[in-house]
């Protein structure tokens, strides 16, 4: 527990160089949500309400959408170990007495702490500034949504770790985040509410593992009875279960892929 205490802290005080960044990240996703925010409340003021959605939730799940990008970074940035499988360097990493996905999900967690404290929080509040936002007065819907922000960082951890174990067989991940890179956001609710979606896709979006990232959260925050289950404790057993489903097949993919040495170029 202290390695990965130590690597936790490591990847916690790595990103919490990058200040000029981190502002800049603020002020790009505060800029994005408004102009989403603004495209949703042209739309519901046609359509007041869309399958239990009212122009404050949507907004509402606008700025969570936007707090939570870079945690769960579901448009990248990949993990470095894409490059270490890419030019054997992993192999170091291989030696490490502790897995290779802990190390990393210790390292991640690490990123995605900062993230949160000074990308998440100053992106929502500044969304609350400009725009009317659903806020629980319940201490205890607040608890379940930190508790719901955190499974969909390890949600989104857990698929980009899948996406860099690729590499083993494919040498260069690009083509896979070439791919999941646009289809990651519109599958997570963070473009627009899976809810706008007809009702009968919009149900099973809600089931997939994307939706686990920014829908479920944003929904759990709202109080939905549209969650799986019909209460936040539904959409939270939903977000548990594909965290654990998909780091137990980065861990199996993960066995495979080190059972057989590939030595590139030489």
């Amino acid at each position: 527990m202290r390695v990965y205490c130590a690597v936790y802290a490591r990847g916690l005080r790595r990103y919490s160089t990058y200040r000029a960044a981190t502002a800049a990240g603020v002020f790009t996703n505060s800029v994005f949500g408004a102009i989403n925010a603004m495209v949703l409340l042209a739309l519901f003021a046609a359509r007041p309400e869309i399958n239990g959605y009212d122009a404050t939730d949507a907004v509402t799940q606008v700025y969570v959408a936007q707090a939570l990008l870079a945690p769960i970074a579901v448009m990248g940035p990949a993990l470095d170990l894409s490059d270490r499988i890419r030019t054997g360097a992993v192999g170091n990493d291989l030696l490490r007495p502790v897995p290779l996905m802990g190390w990393w999900l210790a390292q991640d967690m690490g990123r995605a702490t900062f993230d949160f404290a000074f990308r998440s929080v100053p992106t929502f509040a500044i969304g609350a500034l400009l725009f009317s936002l659903v806020l629980p007065g319940d201490p205890l819907r607040w608890v379940l949504t930190l508790v719901s922000f955190a499974l969909a960082v390890v949600v989104g951890f857990a698929f980009r770790y899948l996406y860099s174990v690729v590499g083993f067989w494919l040498m260069d991940t690009r083509a896979v985040w070439a791919v999941m890179g646009p289809a990651g956001p519109v599958l997570a609710g963070m473009l627009l509410p899976l809810t706008l979606f007809p009702a009968g896709v919009a149900d099973v979006l809600r089931l997939l593992p994307w939706a686990s990232m920014v829908q479920i959260p944003a929904e759990i925050l709202l109080g939905k009875d549209t969650l799986p289950g019909g209460s936040v404790f539904g959409g939270l057993l939903l977000q548990a279960a594909w965290p654990a489903a998909l780091l137990a097949l980065g861990a199996w993919a993960t066995g495979r892929a080190t059972r057989k040495v590939v030595i590139q170029g030489g």
